[in-house]
């Protein structure tokens, strides 16, 4: 008995591997169909779909908008305002970025560009990238918190299991692929950058941006304030994957508990990544999520009593709310020191309300201005509707690709016309002594507005949305359906096709 119970194992073992075998070349021989099916007409009319991507496009637009279609003019804004500051910033002298950074009246200097309100059209993008945080955490608790309220424990699963394996694709295929063409441009042409130095050969410039691409796109990397060399201004995304596992980990954690429970569990969150540990991206991502939970339990009458008591005055709350995050994101930014902050007209006060856990003082008032923005968008009808408009849509449709390929156009043909016009860096007097005053325009007008300033944006500003439209179609398109066809894949016996 023995020996036949070991040769019918032994049997089943050899079938079991034949039957494995044939199944992987299978799978492999299908996924190489479904690519060379998928790849043939790309090749065909993408590249004319993509360098023409305005064409492609219905003129219509959709007829009616999502819920949270404000959300996503939200945040197309918001990128617009972080192109708006950094060409400020780029374009203009020392003195003058301090006034930027700083706020009105600072040294007896009162500049019209650091006007509460006024500022942050001009040098909002650290405001900008808080509302992308909190925006981000709304967006990906939506559907998992609207399971967890139904108690559909099973698809809450399926749901977190599919985000989280697609996030690191969606965020890092459209980096990898931007920074490759721009290193590769950039190693061809021999054109000066600022802080960028090209390789001995195109194999070194590779091998370097790999390793940094790498670097940047791990998680646990223990140095968090590490850069992209080819585009510096790309610093957020690593936190935006670490946001985003906070916000799975904590769906799934409190996934079980009461309604009372995880409300209260989620402010827990926001105190402790605020005032115990230097968390503050944390809090943001925390506080988009106890957002969203707030407004589908109201959706439902399912507030909380001591919440639901302040429904009738919802109106006058928001637009203090509303009041309060302008004037916050507006706090100085010259320094992250407190010490500097309590020199800054109206700002004394406030200095004091920073918690001692929180290294960069800025960070704490932008949270409470990009939480207080979020939270009176959608309550303010005025405003959510100004969202809603087709501009800000078709911004917030390329506002990834956007913030993807401003800095390329910046530290290239931004340099170059900035120096024609007569901006007197330093760096642009050295390296660019030929174009220096090519085409001298006034430095007249407002700060922030002069008429050098505002001529070359009217070829950087269009150049940088039909690239950013290029972007989107090459690049940040097929980096939402690919990851979608890799773990339909990935849990099916045989792949399927690739997404057009």
């Amino acid at each position: 008995m023995p020996s036949d119970v070991t040769e019918s194992i032994e049997l089943k073992r050899d079938h079991d591997r034949r039957e494995t075998g044939t199944g992987l070349r299978s799978i492999g021989s299908d996924m190489m169909a479904a690519s060379r099916a998928w790849l043939a007409p790309a090749l065909g009319s993408g590249l004319m779909r993509a360098l023409t991507p305005w064409s492609f496009r219905s003129g219509s637009g959709p007829d009616k908008l999502r819920p949270t279609a404000y959300l996503d003019g939200l945040r197309g804004f918001a990128a617009f305002l972080v192109y708006w500051h950094h060409h400020e910033l780029w374009a203009h002298v020392a003195p003058q970025i301090t006034v930027f950074e700083s706020s009105f009246g600072f040294n007896g200097r009162h500049y019209f560009a650091a006007f509460p309100g006024v500022r942050i059209f001009l040098h909002g993008g650290h405001f900008a990238v808080a509302a992308f945080f909190v925006i981000s955490g709304y967006v990906l608790s939506a559907k998992p918190l609207s399971l967890i309220h139904a108690g559909d424990q099973v698809k809450l699963a399926d749901n977190l299991a599919s985000a989280l394996f697609r996030r690191w694709f969606r965020l890092f295929i459209p980096i990898i692929c931007t920074t490759f063409v721009y290193m590769t441009l950039f190693q061809a042409s021999g054109v000066w950058v600022d802080g960028l130095e090209a390789k001995p050969s195109y194999l070194q410039a590779v091998s370097s941006w790999y390793t940094e691409v790498m670097k940047f796109s791990f998680l646990f990397h223990s140095d968090k304030e590490s850069l992209l060399s080819y585009n510096f201004h790309l610093w957020s995304i690593p936190i935006e994957f670490r946001g985003s596992i906070v916000i799975y980990t904590t769906l799934l954690a409190l996934s079980r508990c009461t309604r009372n429970a995880r409300l209260w569990c989620e402010a827990g969150l926001i105190f402790y990544f605020l005032y115990a540990v230097d968390g503050w991206y944390c809090a943001l991502f925390v506080s988009g999520m106890l957002l969203n939970d707030l407004e589908q339990l109201a959706a439902k009458d399912e507030l909380p009593s001591f919440l639901d008591r302040f429904r009738p005055h919802k109106t006058p709350i928001f637009y203090a709310l509303l009041a309060a995050s302008i004037y916050l994101g507006g706090c100085p930014a010259h320094t992250g020191e407190v010490e500097d902050l309590r020199e800054n007209p109206g700002w004394y006060l406030l200095s004091f309300l920073k918690p001692p856990a929180i290294s960069d003082a800025k960070w704490f008032y932008l949270f409470w201005a990009a939480v207080f923005l979020v939270a009176s968008v959608p309550h303010i009808r005025w405003l959510r509707r100004f969202f809603e408009t087709r501009f800000c849509q078709y911004l917030g449709r390329i506002s990834y690709s956007l913030y993807l390929i401003h800095g390329p156009v910046l530290f290239t043909l931004g340099n170059h016309l900035y120096a024609a016009t007569g901006w007197p860096n330093s760096l642009r007097l050295y390296h660019l002594p030929d174009w220096f005053n090519l085409f001298p325009l006034p430095m007249s007008g407002p700060m922030g507005l002069e008429i050098a300033f505002l001529v070359p944006n009217l070829v950087l500003l269009p150049l940088t949305l039909y690239l950013a439209e290029v972007v989107t179609t090459l690049f940040d398109e097929p980096s939402v359906r690919f990851p979608q066809w890799l773990y339909k894949t990935a849990l099916s016996s045989r792949p399927t096709r690739l997404p057009a």
